[in-house]
């Protein structure tokens, strides 16, 4: 049985499929069974690649950098949809080769997907990483609707297993319902919170300085330790992502997020996923774009970083 179910007429940005000479790579994660709302997170990692293609020759006009010639797409993990322990269990053992080769960026799926990598990148690492969280929901329930873990409690069971680092956990645009032990979790163990209340109104990147220096502070006060971030598209305003599966109005703006993905690239990012896009609600493929031009967008600040 094959490692990757993939076609290669279909990849991020129509680069070479399954290079292991690439520095940096992509990787479908299409699972969606931990949904608590509307599905269809599953087809999120197709509908990322295909919105990715308007991109051309990749360049960013920031980093003035491409992807091209240094990124590769290994597909989708080829992974039971049946259960979430099952999916987690069979995703283990293939993530070792992949971050052993590549500095990958996920594409999910639903949010569940992130624990098992974090799991993978700790081992990998041999500590403890920071993590910059983007999202509408905290994540930080201790169960998920009766069952002990799910999409919503990944943050909680990261913090609890000791896979990241708890003062270096920063989150942006929170806003959905919940208990204040949830919605206050990070910060009650040493994180930092910038909710999307707190976030109104800034958007440039010299309105979000005061933020933005925060982040930088905190990480260079934990000795720069490895950055994983993890952009759930529902941190975005509906307005801006609806194509998701538990929408939250008043959410962040598109410009906001590409402000701090662009400010934040110099720290010490070691990867990322994108996940929660869920094409049957996409009017006009708007959320596939802005996750395609996000992804794009953060793996230009690593290549430019490194430069």
């Amino acid at each position: 049985m094959s490692t990757f179910a993939f076609h290669s007429n279909s990849s991020f940005m129509k680069v070479a499929a399954g290079d292991k000479t690439m520095p940096y790579a992509i990787a479908g994660i299409a699972w969606d069974g931990c949904v608590t709302n509307r599905p269809g997170a599953r087809f999120g990692p197709r509908a990322i690649r295909e919105a990715s293609h308007m991109l051309c020759d990749g360049t960013h006009p920031h980093f003035d950098c491409s992807p091209e010639g240094l990124l590769t797409d290994v597909g989708d993990l080829a992974l039971p949809n049946t259960s979430l322990e099952g999916m987690r269990a069979a995703m283990m053992p293939l993530l070792p080769t992949l971050l052993a080769g590549h500095h990958m960026a996920w594409l999910g799926g639903d949010h569940s997907i992130t624990l098992p990598l974090l799991r993978a990148y700790k081992a990998h690492l041999g500590r403890p990483l920071a993590v910059i969280h983007f999202d509408a929901h905290c994540d930080t329930w201790e169960d998920h609707f009766g069952e002990p873990s799910g999409h919503g409690t990944w943050v909680y069971e990261a913090i609890q297993e000791g896979l990241v680092i708890k003062e270096g956990f920063v989150q942006f645009g929170i806003r959905s319902a919940g208990l204040r032990e949830a919605r206050d979790y990070v910060r009650d163990q040493g994180g930092q919170i910038f909710d999307a209340r707190s976030l109104r109104g800034l958007e440039s990147p010299a309105q979000l300085a005061p933020v933005l220096q925060a982040v930088r502070e905190r990480m260079a006060a934990l000795g720069h330790p490895p950055v994983y971030l993890s952009l759930d598209i529902d941190c975005l305003d509906p307005a801006f992502a609806p194509g998701t599966g538990t929408p939250e109005p008043g959410g962040m703006s598109t410009n906001q997020v590409f402000s701090l993905l662009e400010e934040l690239a110099d720290l010490n990012c070691v990867g990322m996923d994108c996940v929660e896009v869920a094409p049957p609600y996409d009017h006009a493929e708007l959320t596939s774009y802005a996750a395609a031009q996000f992804v794009w967008t953060y793996l230009c600040g690593r290549i430019a970083a490194r430069a």
